[in-house]
């Protein structure tokens, strides 16, 4: 059965971003914050705001939450409003998708003042039948399915209607905790990311296509 609605994350999969935010990461943000190394894979989709209290419980810190927060935000003005770039055909992809008479929603972990800044930039605002960040819900961000359960009482479509499109491991686990269907979209961003936990994997927008257009 094809999908009825399809679900895209943010990061890494509507823009470049995720290369972005790795590499302010690991050179600003973390050696800030952390008293070592920590592996950023293990935070990879997470909501900003939990991955301090995800570093706190396994290193020590450095700097308090607030400081913390205060750094995503300042960085995310930055590569929201300056850096990314739209992925490469993903205009013309939506637009395929709702000819075909499909929903599509944007659903991150990202806050709403985040996507808003990318969807006025790239003037994206109308090609969503949904907006949803997770920060609407009381529930734990991704790897938790809330906001994807959520996503499908928020389109209208039961859950294994519904297909997202998630780069990291933990977008993958969450919708696929939600009764969805996953496509694993390797985005360029240098991270060694294991999605094998996902129904397909694209490895470029073409492939993409492919799989979305032809389910």
């Amino acid at each position: 059965m094809q999908p009825t609605a399809v679900l895209f994350d943010m990061d890494g999969v509507i823009v470049n971003s995720e290369r972005y935010w790795v590499e302010t990461e690991h050179e600003e943000i973390l050696p800030a914050a952390v008293d070592g190394s920590p592996d950023t894979t293990e935070t990879t989709g997470m909501n900003f705001r939990e991955i301090y209290d995800y570093l706190e419980a396994r290193h020590e810190m450095t700097e308090s939450k607030d400081e913390f927060v205060a750094r995503y935000e300042t960085a995310a003005r930055d590569i929201y409003g300056e850096k990314v770039e739209l992925q490469a055909g993903f205009r013309d992809l939506v637009a395929a998708l709702r000819e075909d008479g499909r929903t599509v929603a944007l659903v991150s972990s990202s806050p709403h003042d985040w996507i808003d800044r990318m969807l006025d930039r790239f003037d994206l605002r109308e090609e969503f039948d949904q907006i949803i960040s997770a920060e609407e819900i009381d529930g734990k961000s991704k790897p938790e399915p809330d906001v994807y359960e959520y996503a499908a009482e928020q389109v209208g479509v039961a859950s294994e209607e519904c297909i997202a499109v998630e780069d990291s491991e933990n977008g993958v686990e969450s919708a696929k905790r939600a009764g969805m269907q996953v496509v694993g979209y390797r985005n360029q961003s240098d991270e060694e990311l294991d999605l094998s936990a996902a129904n397909d994997v694209a490895a470029s927008p073409e492939e993409l296509w492919g799989i979305l257009c032809d389910e």
